[in-house]
């Protein structure tokens, strides 16, 4: 039992080191709903530092996300002993996030965790393909593509665990349309940095920064038309901080701003929680 409390603290405080976004949320879920949703995201962000590593060669990388996902989809517990047999090689260029997939699996209740295992693998092989492709977009339909497998697909796992914890339904595309809103404000945010740092532009060949805030502000009109399903307030919280933050992060990027100050966004969480 002490083990199981010390892991659970743990994942909280990952949890709080890797996402500034999504911790607060989280916390303001009940214990079970928490424990879920925070072991879903400390996987899928295990994945996502592989695939975003600066420095990492992208035929390690892809070698570490096609083997990740063979044993996410293996039967039965998670292979801790061939996980860490993979991740071993590159434990000082990996984050902590990275080399504990497997005590977030551990965390997560036994009646869900098949599928986050299963949408885990499936954005690991998102993201391979993605990583061998050298993250070329030239078009819309490879945006939308992209953007399914690093944040679209999130929503869709989310969808699926309020299914699980009391029935709510929600609509998938819609899930995916507020996940690739969100992904555009980070590829808005982060435009020059991913180009300075790892050479890579996430915006379709002819597109301005213009027809990328567009495409943010329709992916995140779909987040509000998501959110009409829900009914249970706790997962409304949820939903409606993240939502809230990237409205108001892109209206300061079009007003000159980079992002929001940290004050900035303890008041939109307030905001949000008193409504």
């Amino acid at each position: 039992m002490r083990n199981e409390a010390k892991l659970e603290k743990d994942a909280m405080h990952v949890l709080k080191e890797t996402s500034r976004t999504f911790y607060i949320p989280i916390t303001l879920l009940k214990r079970e709903l928490r424990l879920t949703v925070g072991s879903a995201y400390l996987c899928m962000r295990a994945i996502d530092e592989i695939e975003d590593h600066e420095t990492m060669e992208a035929k390690v990388k892809e070698h570490l996300l096609r083997e990740t996902k063979v044993l996410l989809l293996t039967e039965g517990e998670f292979d801790e002993t061939a996980y860490q047999s993979l991740v071993t090689p590159y434990k000082e260029d990996l984050p902590e996030v990275t080399i504990r997939l497997g005590d977030w699996i551990n965390v997560c209740p036994t009646g869900i965790v098949r599928k986050v295992k299963e949408a885990t693998a499936e954005m690991a092989g998102g993201m391979a393909d993605w990583v061998k492709k050298d993250w070329v977009i030239q078009t819309k339909e490879d945006l939308d593509d992209y953007t399914y497998y690093v944040a679209g697909l999130v929503g869709v796992m989310l969808s699926d665990i309020w299914k699980w914890y009391d029935g709510t339904e929600t609509d998938h595309d819609l899930a995916i349309g507020f996940g690739r809103g969100l992904q555009a404000v980070n590829i808005l945010r982060n435009q020059h940095e991913d180009f300075a740092e790892r050479g890579v532009r996430f915006i379709p060949e002819g597109w301005t920064r213009d027809d990328v805030f567009a495409y943010a502000h329709e992916n995140l009109r779909l987040g509000d038309l998501y959110l009409q399903d829900i009914k249970t307030r706790t997962i409304t919280l949820f939903c409606k901080i993240p939502l809230a933050l990237a409205k108001r992060t892109l209206k300061a990027m079009e007003d000159g701003k980079k992002k929001m100050s940290r004050q900035e966004v303890e008041e939109v969480v307030a905001e949000v929680k008193n409504e």
